[in-house]
């Protein structure tokens, strides 16, 4: 059984979904793929109230990883970039091509842009932290002033450089 639960967060309020796998889902208020909430139940579990105090701690900048059972579902190769992102560490960016080198294949960068968008755990898994590749903040299915928070607040907001004056 999926159990819900929303919290807030200095990002609006966040929907935590979790089953006996682990963590399933974290969505914001606005969010470009929401999943299907049918059969999800609301109520709580110690997984979400962990997730719930893990995300205070990220937000009040006391925690730069997370320690929960993960268990997004994807194919096979969004499991695989959403296990990447899982690598990129707090306060640091890489653009999509770096991410496609990373996954094996620097052709893949909209593949990889698909999969990062259809991310399940933003934040935990942080696509957040994937940029352009001239540092512009595109691509973020909480928004892209939510992206621009996470980045500020993790002290990784990238300079966009000018490309007229180079």
């Amino acid at each position: 059984m999926m159990l819900c639960r929303r919290i807030d967060s200095p990002v609006g309020p966040l929907l935590l979904a979790a089953d006996n796998n682990g963590l399933r889902h974290i969505e914001f208020r606005e969010n470009r793929h929401p999943a299907d909430h049918g059969g999800w139940h609301g109520g709580d579990s110690d997984l979400l109230r962990a997730a719930e105090a893990q995300l205070g701690e990220y937000f009040a900048g006391k925690r730069t990883t997370f320690d929960l059972p993960l268990a997004p579902r994807g194919s096979d190769f969004q499991v695989a970039v959403w296990r990447e992102l899982a690598r990129i560490p707090y306060g640091t960016s890489i653009s999509y091509a770096q991410l496609a080198v990373r996954m094996g294949n620097a052709n893949a960068m909209r593949a990889v842009g698909a999969a990062n968008g259809r991310n399940p755990l933003p934040i935990v898994l942080p696509c957040h932290r994937v940029i352009g590749t001239d540092g512009a903040l595109v691509g973020f299915g909480g928004g892209l002033p939510v992206k621009e928070y996470l980045l500020r607040l993790e002290g990784a907001l990238p300079e966009v450089r000018d490309l007229f004056s180079m």
